[in-house]
């Protein structure tokens, strides 16, 4: 498997960040659900690190806050880094954060249930690659595609496609969705929030198999 050897930079005329954004510090509160296995309304099925959170719908915004990693301060002092892996519906507030009981236990005994926090976004040191994902029932005429295991939010998914690149929409549920095939199974291209950019060949259209990549991008 091939890819971009570093990210990089893309031309940028807007901003890619959506509702979250870098350097920014958000005022909320922590609440505290039962996350099971972890998986949620990413799609990323069950997680091996427990430290997690749901954000709520706002700033969800159609999953674009999916795998974004969020460090969460107490008045107390307290913090965690989680990973966004679910989304908190209404009556949910903007701001609001709803943390797995290994999270909220973090900065807070359980039984509290709910407490004032402030949070932000964090381009974490990991050395993990990102993986790449079909979605069961994909196939040459009809597929949606996921990252997983990316450092920075992602920003845009695109296939190459007719000689040029081919974004594609973002659903709630965390997959990319090409309707009509375009590029299923070819060339993926990945652009974060900074503008860092990521081409990944050699990925084969194989529904719900995670494949990885050697691929990440660089900390921001």
């Amino acid at each position: 498997m091939r890819s971009s050897a570093s990210p990089r930079k893309a031309p940028v005329t807007a901003s890619l960040a959506g509702r979250i954004r870098p350097r920014t510090t958000y005022q909320g509160v922590a609440t505290v659900y039962k996350a099971g296995v972890g998986d949620g309304a990413c799609s990323y099925g069950p997680s091996s690190d427990m430290l997690i959170a749901a954000m709520n719908t706002t700033d969800y915004e159609t999953s674009r806050a999916c795998g974004a990693y969020v460090r969460v301060h107490a008045a107390s002092g307290a913090s965690v880094t989680v990973r966004i892996t679910n989304e908190c519906p209404l009556p949910c507030a903007p701001g609001q954060l709803d943390l797995s009981e290994q999270a909220f236990a973090e900065l807070a005994p359980v039984s509290t249930g709910r407490l004032a926090i402030t949070w932000s976004l964090l381009s974490p040191d990991t050395s993990g690659a990102i993986s790449i994902r079909y979605k069961t029932g994909s196939n040459p005429y009809w597929c949606a595609v996921q990252a997983i295991g990316h450092r920075n939010p992602l920003a845009r998914l695109e296939v190459r496609a007719g000689g040029g690149w081919y974004q594609l929409a973002r659903t709630d549920y965390n997959y990319f969705l090409s309707p009509d095939g375009s590029g299923c199974g070819g060339t993926i291209r990945l652009t974060d929030i900074y503008g860092q950019q990521l081409t990944v060949n050699g990925i084969a259209l194989r529904p719900d198999v995670i494949q990885p990549t050697q691929a990440q991008f660089a900390r921001r």
